[in-house]
């Protein structure tokens, strides 16, 4: 089975020892994402914005392993303050809402305390 990593040329991939995504066979397995805009290295303060901008991230990671969000079978939120995770449903239902993935939220600290949101998927390239 051939093994692919993709980057973002995110630092924190090389500081840490990771990789934006790796593929494995079928299966696109997707880091945790941040709100940070890669292009520019700014994130926003705001939850909702992070959470749209996570969700760029991740289709950006599937594009390029040759899948789309439609691909998705697993997602995980990870948030700091949980009270926050209802603010971002209406940015997941207009990335997930048709595909409906198996789903976890989680409430943890994160790396930097700017980070709101983080979320992690697994796709399933269709054949």
């Amino acid at each position: 089975m051939s093994r692919r990593l993709i980057s973002s040329g995110s630092p924190f991939e090389s500081q840490i020892g990771y990789s934006r995504a790796v593929v494995s066979g079928d299966f696109i397995f997707v880091s945790g994402c941040t709100g940070y805009d890669y292009n520019t290295g700014i994130i926003s303060p705001d939850v909702i914005t992070q959470a749209e901008q996570c969700f760029v991230n991740i289709s950006a990671a599937l594009k390029e392993a040759g899948a789309e969000l439609k691909d998705v079978v697993r997602v995980r939120y990870i948030l700091p303050d949980r009270k926050d995770f209802e603010s971002t449903w209406p940015v997941l239902q207009k990335y997930l809402g048709d595909v409906r993935p198996a789903a976890t939220m989680i409430q943890a600290g994160l790396m930097e305390e700017v980070m709101k949101i983080e979320i992690e998927v697994t796709a399933k390239k269709s054949t």
